[in-house]
């Protein structure tokens, strides 16, 4: 179709079993553009592209506790505000944590836009939504697997220990 991302018709899709759940990683053309949780019923769609592949490989790095920083080309679609996000989030080092309240004060915006921005966030895990945490370090919210258990398990995965 004239117009349209050419991108989006080669999106891939490979499955992985973690920790915290069956996940279902999507590319488009040579960059990740999705982790999600998924069903067992889903099946892989194309051939796992080079992106894919070198995404599982760093996952299951990361699980093993031997990856902090993932090193993958992404690709993230959302507003302008929500970019600005998604990217304060990968800075966030491995093992630390942010809070909703403090990245809305660098944002100039409100604790509850940078929540809903992280529960939008097309690519947890790798896109670290996990380290955003409420107020006096309460956990906040959570979208991915199983909501807060999924979160406590990252967290404790990175040596954070929540009070």
């Amino acid at each position: 179709m004239p117009g349209r991302d050419a991108t989006l018709y080669s999106m891939t899709i490979c499955f992985i079993d973690s920790p915290v759940g069956r996940l279902a990683l999507e590319a488009e053309g040579e960059a990740l553009s999705a982790v999600r949780w998924a069903s067992t019923a889903e099946k892989a769609v194309g051939r796992p592209s080079p992106v894919l592949k070198e995404a599982a490989r760093q996952l299951a790095r990361y699980f093993d506790g031997k990856l902090e920083r993932f090193d993958i080309p992404l690709v993230q679609r959302g507003t302008d505000f929500q970019n600005r996000v998604w990217r304060m989030m990968r800075d966030i080092p491995y093992g630390e944590t942010a809070t909703y309240g403090g990245m809305a004060m660098a944002l100039g915006s409100g604790p509850r836009a940078v929540g809903m921005a992280c529960g939008r966030n097309p690519l947890p895990i790798v896109v670290p939504c996990h380290r955003v945490l409420g107020s006096g370090g309460s956990e906040g919210g959570y979208s991915g697997g199983r909501g807060l258990p999924t979160k406590r398990h990252l967290l404790a995965l990175e040596g954070v220990v929540l009070p």
